[in-house]
């Protein structure tokens, strides 16, 4: 006999497992099919893993940097499998939590993979046979994977994806990153920082290229300063695999020129997982991978709703958990609000940190929008100076005429941890007079953040 639930959850990533946390508060009946691990990507492969990664990067620059600091350190050098068997198990303990969440708030867990039969029954193949399960609601957190485009497979041996990249089997010499992402960035900054020769191609106009251009400028100043290559408006056509080498073709202003490799990592862009979901026979509209639903996640088809990488941009794990929550309440009888796609911010944990939520000065300018626009450095904040931090901008975008807070844009230390202030603040519709009556900590990098609003006021004190 089918089991039956009020809310059937289909992946449990950062975006499933909230989604059927927050129903079972609700007092709905919820399962969870996973077919992998508990925690999704995010957890096992993703966002947390690399961080990981990212800290011991970051601890080996600032042991170079021991003299600045009046200190001294003997021999400097890093074990990459011990660094890499950290991350790992940093990831196993968080998704042994996610494990832990979902029993303490009597979530059905049903290891699996699912496939939906007709509206609200699902077939679910487990290591027991096949089982059938039936749900009210439904929802899609099915995820995505790294894309591979045609002569640029991954193959985990000279061509690497991120789950290469997060278990190398050894360290790169001449690495090539295609894509300048947060994904190919980051990775990028990790293996420079340990001494790798790193050259990173964009097929874009500038590195980071969803940012305001000029945070990503100086991004790009510091990388180059770390010694990375940076190719802007150029195409990797194609890669010639040899033992132990890559040949990878590059075409620049019209002209194709070749450069040797021992590893490439490929990291230019994700798909969407619809694939055996049973999606097509429903009827669910399909948009280059990606799931169509509306501003509350809705696909079209009764009962059944996508949340995360499935359902499209921005691919984001906090994205992904707060659509998770809006949905179990929907499915609960509730009303919550929609999200708004302006206020979600992005963060990227390279070196420099990068960091940045609303409208680039740009588009504020494209959508018709008379803007203010505000910048401090942190050369002008105390903090930053006596952390040794003194290379970062703080901008903010207001809307002239009302003093909304547009956008806010950020690079240099710590400003992933800096960024939601301006969150909070666009989700409270705060205006300039609020933030410039705030009251922010002394000494602290937030004052920036304060400077910023003042600056673009005309009433900077501190630079």
């Amino acid at each position: 006999m089918a089991q039956g639930f009020d809310m059937v959850v289909i992946g449990s990533g950062p975006g499933g497992y909230v989604c059927a946390i927050r129903g079972a508060q609700l007092g709905l009946k919820v399962a969870v099919i996973e077919r992998e691990h508990l925690g999704g990507i995010c957890l096992n492969w993703g966002c947390i893993p690399t961080k990981a990664l990212l800290r011991s990067a970051e601890v080996f620059h600032l042991m170079h940097r021991a003299k600045e600091f009046g200190l001294s350190a003997g021999t400097i050098g890093f074990d990459l499998g011990a660094v890499v068997q950290r991350s790992r198990g940093v990831a196993k303990q968080l998704a042994g939590g996610v494990g832990h969440l979902l029993k303490k708030n009597k979530v059905t867990v049903i290891m699996g993979e699912a496939t939906l039969t007709a509206p609200g029954k699902l077939s679910v193949k487990t290591d027991k046979g096949v089982e059938e399960v039936t749900g009210k609601a439904i929802v899609l957190a099915t995820g995505a994977r790294a894309r591979n485009l045609p002569g640029l497979e991954a193959d985990g041996d000279l061509v690497w994806n991120y789950k290469h990249a997060l278990q190398p089997p050894r360290m790169p010499k001449k690495l090539l990153v295609i894509g300048s992402g947060a994904i190919g960035i980051e990775f990028a900054s990790f293996f420079n920082t340990l001494g790798a020769d790193t050259t990173v191609v964009e097929v874009m106009d500038r590195v980071l290229p969803v940012e305001d251009a000029e945070i990503s400028a100086l991004a790009k100043k510091q990388f180059v300063k770390q010694g990375m290559k940076i190719l802007e408006k150029a195409t990797v056509k194609k890669l010639d695999r040899a033992p132990g080498k890559v040949t990878a073709h590059i075409e620049k202003d019209g002209k194709t020129e070749t450069q040797d490799f021992d590893t490439v990592i490929s990291a230019v862009g994700i798909v969407g997982n619809v694939e055996n979901l049973g999606l097509e026979k429903l009827g669910v509209k399909i948009d280059r991978t990606h799931v169509v639903t509306d501003e509350y996640c809705r696909t079209g088809v009764e009962g059944l709703y996508a949340i995360g990488d499935v359902a499209g941009a921005p691919w984001l794990a906090h994205k992904a958990s707060h659509e998770g929550v809006m949905v179990a309440e929907l499915i609960a009888g509730q009303h919550p609000h929609p999200i708004k796609p302006n206020s979600i911010p992005g963060c990227t944990y390279c070196n420099p940190q990068v960091a940045s939520v609303g409208l680039t000065e740009e588009k504020a300018k494209a959508a018709g929008y008379e803007i203010k626009v505000g910048r401090f450095p942190f050369i002008g904040n105390g903090k930053a100076i006596a952390l040794g931090e003194p290379e970062g901008l703080i901008k903010t975008v207001f809307d002239a005429k009302t003093g909304e807070l547009l956008g806010a844009h950020m690079v240099g230390a710590e400003v992933t941890e800096l960024i939601q202030g301006y969150v909070v603040g666009r989700t409270l519709e705060t205006t300039e007079a609020e933030l410039m009556e705030t009251v922010f900590p002394h000494p602290t990098l937030s004052e920036m953040m304060h400077e910023s609003v003042l600056s673009a006021y005309g009433r900077a004190i501190h630079f």
